[in-house]
């Protein structure tokens, strides 16, 4: 079997798909044969969609949407018929005046909002959640070159507010409700926590964590 051949006609989904992880994720699941249903912000913007239009595979196995974090039901369309779903869609930026709007929302409300699609769709085996280290590291104590963080780590979502970072609250608040969420309706999820996310880009603008590595390179 080649690796074309995996995914076997099988339908996945894809949020936040011209995101950094997002978009490499579509490479990989296009070239093992999956069919695959990604979710844009805005189908009319070209730096969303020509890459992804332009991956391997994606003539015939590539359908985009259109959804909006914030809007109820809005995922319910695309993971319908779906064996999986990848919930990658989530602001990230460090910089905010209006972290509850530009943040909170649409990672706590996003992920809750597509969950809710998922439960509805008896096909659906598993969710991944990119959830962030952010919603692990984060709780006051010192982060000491002995500390080991594990799965006993989770940040705290008071320190992050006394502190200001809001992005670290965001995916906080984001995964605490996805956990409540997927045990209440009994959905199979796990979460994967990335750091710093490097390599070459596939969209066309620079992501947070390469602006990082970016500044650092230029001083």
């Amino acid at each position: 079997m080649s690796s074309q051949d995996n995914g076997n006609n099988t339908v996945v989904c894809v949020t936040g798909a011209s995101g950094y992880i997002a978009s490499w994720l579509v490479k990989l699941l296009l070239q093992h044969g999956y069919t695959v249903k990604a979710t844009v912000r805005d189908l009319n913007d070209p730096k969303k969609t020509e890459h992804l239009l332009a991956l391997d595979g994606a003539k015939e196995r590539l359908q985009l949407f259109q959804a909006d974090l914030l809007k109820d039901g809005s995922f319910d369309a695309v993971v319908e018929g779906c064996d999986g779903v990848f919930h990658t869609a989530s602001p990230f930026f460090i910089h905010t005046d209006n972290p509850q709007e530009d943040l909170i929302d649409p990672a706590v409300k996003g992920t809750l909002n597509v969950l809710s699609s998922c439960s509805k769709v008896p096909s659906i085996k598993r969710v991944v959640l990119t959830s962030s280290v952010a919603a692990v590291m984060y709780n006051g104590s010192p982060l000491t070159p002995e500390v080991v963080v594990d799965e006993s780590w989770f940040s705290d979502a008071e320190f992050c507010k006394e502190t200001k970072l809001w992005y670290p609250l965001s995916k906080t608040l984001a995964e605490e409700a996805a956990w409540k969420f997927a045990k209440e309706k009994s959905i199979d999820m796990v979460t994967i926590n990335p750091a710093m996310v490097i390599g070459p880009l596939l969209q066309p603008t620079l992501n947070t964590s390469a602006r990082a590595i970016f500044s650092l390179i230029n001083g």
